[in-house]
């Protein structure tokens, strides 16, 4: 596979400028190729798009900048804006709900509207503004969950040989004829999974497999490589000359997900691989390795990019050797930085030197042991389960010697879990916005921290109560 596309997941925790200026050349050095920009909210829109734009968005300048340094890295870009389903963070403003193709819901554009296409349009052109020389442009069209259920598409269906698979394909067209009328040098890419269940009449008549190239995504770490097989063969025949794959390096293994197990990710890869050896070459494009940071626009995050480094670089390098060995194992630990590389298990004792390395060592901490140390002091402490349970601490009562069995332990955990917490913070904010962070806080690290706090602060007035 000799395009290997890292894509980055900025819809959450999008990292700053500098940190993706400082990872792109260990990017380059794993064996990735070219980086797909799935930028959401995060990109500068203007004007009547603005509105578009979250507070933390890269400015022009900032984006120029990593653009540049991926340039002078020989990494090819190709911007990912999504048009069809998962358009949340578009339809969820006011200016465009009217849009929806179900009102009530803000994830499906109304594919009727001339509006509709013509702010499709607005954002791919702002968006190819900012990028030069572009060969591919991805414009998503995955998970158009509701379509046909919004009143004129029930309407449209009604008339003869009308179907949902012909509505999507039309809008598809619609958005790819765009790119290819006013760009037409840089070739669509879309998500395969709205085609895949289409019979090869439908999709052959359809005009859209001579305007792009579809990305087949499959995460499992056992994927059905028959059922790829066949399933590229059917592309071939109804016309698409080349397909992309889509595999994952991180953000598919459970939505709240804090710390990546690399050994899921690296049969995934392996996987695609043996799909990749029964691909007539010419047929191949590429591989993109995904790296969600949420499932979709409202729900939490999932693994941070630096805690997912380490599964990235297993996962190139097997895609750049074409397996994974001793050897293989040996130089991702040494372009890491890193001396004991767990695939199996997830990493207890990660030191490492690459960029965000850090974040990565005390997300493993939090994730392992902060949790489970507040509940064994909490649920399983007998003197705090006997002798100060709710009941105890709602009226304040408390035995003396009871509280000099466990006090010293609950205020000596909270000062360590708050060292740590406080090391965290300062790490995260040389890579994340003050947003990711105090999301990633609030979801990881409160929930355990304030019930320790609230223990110790308990204590403290039931002890002025006695005194």
């Amino acid at each position: 596979m000799r395009r290997r596309l890292v894509h980055l997941d900025l819809k959450g925790a999008a990292p700053r400028a500098p940190y993706l200026e400082q990872v792109l050349p260990l990017f380059r050095a794993l064996g990735a190729t070219g980086l797909l920009l799935e930028y959401e909210d995060t990109f500068p829109y203007t004007g009547p798009l603005e509105p578009l734009r979250a507070p933390h968005a890269y400015s022009p300048a900032e984006l120029r900048a990593v653009l540049s340094r991926a340039r002078a890295q020989g990494l090819d870009v190709v911007p990912l804006v999504q048009s069809f389903g998962h358009m949340e963070f578009v339809l969820k403003h006011r200016e465009f709900a009217h849009l929806r193709e179900v009102p009530a819901l803000p994830n499906a554009l109304n594919p009727h509207k001339e509006e509709s296409l013509a702010l499709v349009k607005a954002m791919i052109d702002q968006v190819m503004a900012l990028h030069e020389g572009l060969e591919w442009f991805h414009i998503g069209c995955d998970e158009v969950y509701y379509l046909g259920e919004g009143e004129e598409s029930k309407q449209w269906l009604q008339q003869p040989d009308n179907t949902p698979e012909k509505l999507c394909l039309a809008h598809i067209k619609a958005v790819a004829s765009c790119v290819a009328s006013s760009y037409p040098r840089v070739t669509p890419i879309v998500w395969d999974d709205m085609l895949r269940g289409m019979s090869e009449e439908t999709l052959a008549d359809s005009g859209v497999p001579q305007l792009v190239q579809p990305m087949i995504w499959d995460y499992a770490a056992d994927l059905d490589v028959e059922g790829k097989v066949q399933l590229i063969e059917k592309y071939r025949r109804c016309g698409f000359s080349k397909v992309w794959f889509a595999s994952a390096f991180k953000g598919a293994t459970g939505v709240n997900q804090s710390l990546t197990l690399i050994g899921h990710h690296l049969k995934n890869h392996l996987e695609w691989l043996e799909v990749a050896s029964r691909t007539p070459p010419d047929v191949l494009e590429g591989i993109a390795l995904t790296g969600w940071q949420r499932y979709d626009h409202f729900s939490v995050l999932c693994e941070l990019l630096p805690v997912a480094i380490p599964s990235l670089a297993v996962c190139l390098q097997a895609l750049k050797n074409g397996g994974y060995s001793e050897k293989v194992k040996e130089n991702v630990e040494k372009l890491l930085g890193m001396s004991n590389l767990e695939i199996d298990t997830y990493m207890s004792t990660s030191l490492g030197t690459f960029p965000g390395s850090n974040i990565l060592t005390l997300v493993t901490q939090v994730s392992f042991y902060l949790k489970s140390s507040v509940d064994e002091l909490l649920k399983r402490n007998r003197y705090v389960t006997g002798w100060f349970s709710p009941y105890h601490r709602k009226r304040k009562i408390i035995h003396p010697i009871i509280m000099h069995l466990f006090q010293p332990d609950a205020v000596s955990l909270l000062s360590k879990w708050n060292a740590v917490v406080q090391d965290l913070q300062a790490a995260m904010e040389q890579v994340f916005h003050q947003c990711a962070i105090e999301e990633w806080m609030e979801e990881n690290v409160h929930p355990s921290l304030q019930k320790l706090q609230q223990v110790v602060d308990d204590l403290d007035e039931a002890i002025k109560a006695q005194n």
